[in-house]
């Protein structure tokens, strides 16, 4: 059993239900972020399934520098405040600039750390130092096993407020894979254990707009079996059109299927969290 880590007034970890993480990749307009919080809520509180929003105000890692990145630290914020307030739910990005944690902390329930960016010592302990729930994208580069080094970094800030994201590695120049292994080798750190599959199932080399740059018709395999492997939270990207994103376009999950994905996930859970872990 993982620790409880609290993120507002939802628990990660523990004895505590599975938690959704989910939203479009970038916010793309206060009008679309606000409609599919709402919209993801709904479908949460239908499913009696805890929910934290995630949208990205700043995408540094893009593959052009004309490619959109977000409106950025301040109208970003804003609208992630906006969410928080008005949808009544804890809100998540990423952060590329260890100067943006003091700004960030201010609004952020999770600063996520992102993958490209998860041994870079000086950006964590900027993350660490706020205080606020750390969210370590396990780089693709990484054993799981070697979150631990991370796990560290943040632990001699004073915060153990950590949570772990799985979200593939590579598997030669342009693909991913998922080790199912992982789940169970980062939750020894103790701290609460998340899969991404819309990550996962990026092509990396092809532009995410185009539609070879993503395979999302593995997402539902990916995310019941990480389900039945064991994890505390799932981090699903999702859009009402993913064919009109912004970014991530071609690996986001529907937001009109989202529904029902997440039945079939939870229904894994259940079953896995009523029985006996079983151990050697």
């Amino acid at each position: 059993m993982t620790k409880t880590v609290h993120a507002g007034a939802i628990p990660f970890g523990g004895n505590h239900p599975l938690v959704l993480i989910a939203g479009p990749c970038v916010i793309e307009s206060e009008k679309l972020v606000l409609q599919t919080a709402e919209s993801i809520k709904t479908i949460c509180d239908r499913l009696d399934m805890p929910f934290v929003f995630k949208s990205s105000y700043l995408k540094d890692n893009r593959s052009s520098e004309g490619s959109y990145q977000g409106p950025g630290l301040k109208e970003g914020l804003r609208i992630l405040k906006k969410v928080k307030e008005e949808v009544g739910v804890p809100v998540l990005s990423d952060i590329h600039d260890q100067h943006d944690a003091e700004a960030v902390s201010e609004v952020l329930d999770i600063i996520q750390i992102p993958a490209y960016l998860s041994m870079q010592t000086s950006l964590t302990l900027a993350v660490a130092g706020t205080g606020r729930v750390v969210n370590v994208k396990k780089g693709q580069f990484l054993d799981p096993g070697d979150v631990r080094n991370i796990v560290g970094k943040i632990e001699n800030q004073g915060n153990e407020k950590i949570l772990l994201t799985e979200r593939g590695s590579c598997f030669g120049y342009h693909n991913l894979v998922v080790d199912m292994r992982s789940f169970q080798i980062m939750r020894e750190t103790g701290y609460p254990v998340i899969f991404d599959p819309t990550h996962a199932i990026r092509v990396y080399g092809i532009s995410s707009a185009d539609p070879r740059g993503g395979t999302p018709q593995f997402v539902p395999a990916l995310s019941r079996a990480a389900a039945a492997a064991g994890i505390d939270g799932i981090f699903i990207e999702t859009h009402p059109k993913c064919d009109e994103a912004k970014c991530d376009a071609a690996s986001m999950w529907p937001l009109p299927l989202l529904e029902k994905l997440l039945v079939q996930v939870k229904a894994v859970d259940d079953l896995v969290r009523s029985g006996e872990e079983l151990r050697l």
